[in-house]
C-alpha cells in the first residue's frame, strides 16, 4: 500500500455544519411493504440533517440491486430520488459510493441528480481532518471468491450482455438473486471478528503507510467504531435493515447515531 489512496478536493466545514454519512439501506428488500417503509424513514432522515449538513455520504448498496439500462431504471424508490433531488437543488453536496449490491451504477444520478459516482474508496480532508471513505467490499485479506466475482460483474462485458436482457427479465432475476442477500438476517449472522475483522486489517495496513483520521466504510452491516492507531479510528455505518445508523461529523468528533430505532446490539469498540 506504498501507493497513495486517490483523493478528493478538501471539504471546508464552517461554524455549526456537519457532515453526514449512511449506508446499507438495501431498498427493495425482504418485501415492498418493509422497503417502502424503510424509504420513508430514510426519506424523514434526510428532512432531519439537511438543515445543517454541509455535505452527505452515501456509501453504496443504498439499493438491493440496480441497473441501468440506457432507457430503463428499476421501477421504485422514488420519494428517495425526489428528496436527494431536492437536497442537490438546494445546494447540499451528496457523494454516493457503488457497493456489491448497486455497482451497476452508471450516469442516471450524475445527470439527473448531480450526484457523483465513486467506485472506490478515497481520501479527503474534511474540516481539517483525514477521511478515508469507500463502501468496504473487496478489501482486505480473504473473501477470494467475492473478490473474483466482483471483477466479472464489474467487466465491461458482463455489462454489455446484461443489458441484452429485456428489463423485465434481466431485472426480476437479479432481484431474486439480490434478495438472498445476508441483510435480511443481520442480528442472528453479523459476528464481530476482533482484530481478525477485513476492514480493519485493511485499515492497519493502509495506516502504515498513510495516516486517517477517520476510516468510514459500510458494508459490513454492523456499527463498529474501532481503534486502528492511537489518533485514528475505524467506524462501520452498520445498515438500514435492523440499526438505523448513520455518521455524523462535526469538525471535532465522528460519532454513530441511530435514526428512529432503539439500539439492539451494542456496537463494538475498542
Amino acid at each position: 500500500m506504498t501507493k497513495p489512496p486517490p483523493r478528493l478536493p478538501e471539504l471546508l466545514l464552517p461554524p455549526g455544519r456537519r457532515v453526514y454519512f449512511a449506508s446499507d439501506f438495501h431498498l427493495g428488500v425482504p418485501d415492498a411493504a418493509s422497503s417502502l417503509e424503510r424509504e420513508r424513514r430514510i426519506v424523514r432522515w434526510l428532512d432531519s440533517v439537511a438543515p445543517d449538513a454541509a455535505a452527505i455520504y452515501l456509501l453504496g448498496d443504498i439499493f438491493d440491486f440496480w441497473f441501468e439500462y440506457r432507457h430503463a431504471i428499476p421501477r421504485g424508490f422514488i420519494r428517495l430520488q425526489g428528496k436527494l433531488a431536492e437536497l442537490t437543488d438546494a445546494g447540499v453536496p451528496i457523494t454516493f459510493f457503488t457497493g456489491n449490491h448497486d455497482m451497476w451504477m452508471f450516469d442516471y444520478f450524475t445527470k439527473e441528480l448531480g450526484i457523483p459516482i465513486l467506485r472506490h474508496p478515497v481520501s479527503q480532508l474534511i474540516g481539517g481532518r483525514e477521511f478515508h471513505i469507500g463502501h468496504g467490499d473487496g478489501l482486505g485479506p480473504k473473501d477470494y471468491t467475492y473478490k473474483v466475482l466482483k471483477r466479472v460483474f464489474a467487466s465491461p462485458v458482463a455489462q454489455w450482455l446484461f443489458a441484452r436482457l429485456h428489463p423485465n427479465f434481466g431485472i426480476g432475476l437479479a432481484n431474486g438473486w439480490s434478495r438472498r442477500s445476508r441483510v435480511q438476517n443481520t442480528q442472528k449472522d453479523e459476528k464481530y471478528f476482533g482484530e481478525e475483522e477485513w476492514l480493519l486489517v485493511y485499515c492497519r495496513e493502509l495506516e502504515n503507510f498513510f495516516h486517517h483520521d477517520y476510516y468510514v466504510f459500510g458494508h459490513r452491516h454492523l456499527p463498529l467504531d474501532v481503534v486502528v492507531a492511537p489518533g485514528s479510528r475505524y467506524l462501520n455505518l452498520g445498515e438500514w435493515v435492523n440499526y438505523c445508523s448513520y455518521g455524523v461529523y462535526d469538525g471535532t468528533d465522528l460519532v454513530l447515531q441511530h435514526f428512529e430505532k432503539k439500539v439492539l446490539t451494542p456496537k463494538a469498540k475498542s
